[in-house]
């Protein structure tokens, strides 16, 4: 078979993506889960009495904790085939991420299953945003001073 007829063949089976529609439910849902975050912010600082910096803490345990709660209560996994990119790309993604792995291993035991495991998924995630951070630390501090 030649190139050409494959690319046709894979093309004609290719599902349609339909990327506008993608786009706006991203845009959504990561819309809805910013102001869920603000206010639970707003809460924790005005109903709580707690200073805003210990309520973003606060704002970013809610929301893995609740990410991976329904994780592991058989949700997410719809709610990420619906939402796509709204629910993974903030930290609810990362919650969702290691959950998930840690339930799919969990029958090899907590440490070559869970232990092992349960950065698979967001270990990449780890790796790259230190070395980045690391980078343009360090320009920073070339170009800026300390």
């Amino acid at each position: 078979m030649q190139k050409k007829e494959y690319d046709k063949l894979v093309k004609k089976h290719k599902p349609n993506e339909k990327k506008f529609l993608n786009i706006v439910k991203a845009f959504s849902i990561g819309g809805t889960i910013g102001i869920i975050g603000h206010a639970l912010l707003e809460f924790y600082v005005n109903t709580l009495e707690v200073t805003s910096k210990d309520a973003a803490t606060l704002v970013i345990i809610t929301l893995v904790f609740f990410a991976s709660l329904f994780t592991a209560l058989g949700f997410f996994d719809n709610w990420v085939s619906f939402g796509r990119a709204g629910f993974i790309i903030p930290i609810t993604g990362f919650a969702h991420g290691m959950t998930s792995a840690a339930i799919e291993y969990r029958g090899e035991g907590l440490i070559t299953g869970i232990g092992s495991n349960i950065f698979k998924l967001t270990g990449s995630v780890i790796l790259y945003g230190i070395v980045s951070a690391y980078i343009f630390g360090l320009i920073r501090f070339l170009l800026f001073g300390g």
